[in-house]
């Protein structure tokens, strides 16, 4: 199943609508869906390595737009929506925490957590919770996110061609390495805030 997957992702790069089906991935990442872009940027930076920084653009902006969404959930739809989402990651019981934490230190929590493997959602939800800045909000979320994705960019572009090898050669185990690595990430954001 996983090697019909990637497979797919590396044919699709080449279809017109795969940059599309990766931006929506990337918006709805940051406000509600589950899984991060970087399932789709990989494989399609692996299968066209000069398109990786316009990838990478695609999904910093998408994940940005997608956090303005996230945002105005946390600002006017916590109560029910919201709340919901928090609850459905585990953190249901630690906003008020990380409420807290905003209001000393917002921008470092922007910052951080949108390079980590920890949901941005999560950020983004409770970004307009807590009342943070729009404005600084989407500024410090495109240096964040536009690290993450160029970094994955820079790195795909210039060893792909031995990346790409690594990953067919052994795809369960680096399945598995990013999974963990989200899972991680969700486990040590509980237990930090």
């Amino acid at each position: 199943m996983l090697r019909r997957l990637y497979d797919w992702c590396l044919a699709a790069a080449h279809k017109p609508y795969a940059p599309w089906l990766m931006g929506a991935v990337s918006f709805a990442e940051s406000s509600f869906f589950p899984v991060p872009p970087d399932a789709m940027l990989i494989p399609m930076s692996l299968a066209r390595p000069k398109m990786a920084w316009f990838y990478a653009a695609l999904c910093t902006a998408t994940s940005v737009a997608g956090g303005v969404l996230g945002y105005a959930i946390g600002a006017y739809l916590y109560d029910s929506v919201g709340h919901w989402l928090i609850s459905l990651y585990g953190y249901g019981d630690k906003v008020e925490a990380f409420r807290e934490a905003y209001a000393r230190w917002g921008t470092l929590i922007i910052l951080l957590k949108g390079v980590t493997p920890i949901p941005y959602k999560i950020v983004t939800i409770t970004s307009g919770f807590a009342g943070y800045n729009l404005v600084l909000f989407i500024v410090f979320s495109f240096i964040a996110r536009g690290m993450r994705f160029y970094l994955a960019a820079f790195l795909l572009n210039r060893f792909g061609a031995r990346v790409r090898a690594a990953i067919e050669e052994r795809l369960t185990f680096w399945v598995t390495i990013g999974a963990v690595l989200l899972v991680g990430g969700i486990v040590a954001a509980v237990y930090l805030f």
